[in-house]
């Protein structure tokens, strides 16, 4: 029993590729203790490494932007389109890193609005629009992210007022909010939240259900989360408790 759920933990962490301890523990019904055993066995093997919180596979394979962003294309295109109806001319917005933020931009062609981002793919959409005032956060280019990292980049935001930003997850969950799996960019989407006026998260369903490493805001403090398709009970319940808007790709296409 012991030597099948730590195969089954492998191979849990191998196809997620950083996971925190609390998700292992939710998803194999057991301990903390008893992850942390399972753990110390596999790091023999050399296949995974600690990181704060949880841990990572070793040597991770570095997936291209462009291939990531193939991935729920559709989902992550309708989910951006519906956010871009929240944004009216005047506004001053940032747009997170991420393959669904970067998105938005196709929608704000015949906007003018300011925007603050670190999204390299973004700010190379916008180039075309002289109507799209881009302020770029700086910092060093992240290449897996295709985003600008660094304390530099969170020091451009103490002069600026945000009336609404767009954010990116890497996981959603009741228990633990919004997370991402990246430290450098944690303190960014941190700062975010608290300087702007309303909040949108953009997220694929996919992403239901699923814990990075670190969270950068409980549900409670966004102001709408934006996906394609209803997600479950549990979290519908609890948007509707604490007045969170939800809108769905799946609900527009049936007006």
């Amino acid at each position: 029993m012991k030597t099948h759920r730590i195969k089954n933990v492998e191979e849990y962490i191998l196809k997620n590729e950083s996971v925190s301890l609390d998700k292992l523990c939710d998803v194999f019904k057991v301990s903390k203790n008893t992850i942390r055993r399972d753990i110390k066995e596999l790091l023999e093997k050399g296949k995974i490494k600690k990181i704060y919180g949880g841990v990572t596979i070793n040597q991770k394979k570095l997936v291209p932007f462009e291939e990531r962003n193939i991935k729920n294309h559709a989902e992550k295109k309708a989910a951006a389109e519906i956010a871009a109806a929240y944004i009216n001319d005047g506004d001053i917005i940032f747009i997170d890193s991420g393959t669904t933020t970067m998105w938005l931009i196709d929608f704000l062609k015949n906007k003018s609005i300011t925007i603050l981002t670190n999204n390299l793919s973004a700010i190379v959409s916008a180039l075309p629009y002289p109507n799209l005032n881009i302020i770029s956060l700086g910092g060093t280019l992240k290449r897996k992210t295709n985003s600008f990292v660094g304390n530099s980049t969170s020091l451009v935001l103490k002069d600026y007022n945000i009336s609404k930003a767009f954010m990116a997850a890497t996981g959603i969950s009741i228990a633990r909010g919004a997370t991402n799996s990246s430290v450098e960019e944690y303190e960014l989407k941190k700062l975010i939240v608290e300087k702007s006026d309303e909040i949108f998260l953009i997220v694929d369903s996919s992403k239901f259900d699923s814990i990075s490493l670190m969270t950068y805001s409980p549900l409670e403090n966004l102001d709408y989360i934006i996906t394609d398709k209803t997600p479950p009970k549990k979290y519908t319940d609890f948007f509707r408790k604490n007045k969170i808007n939800l809108l769905t790709a799946e609900n527009q296409n049936k007006k």
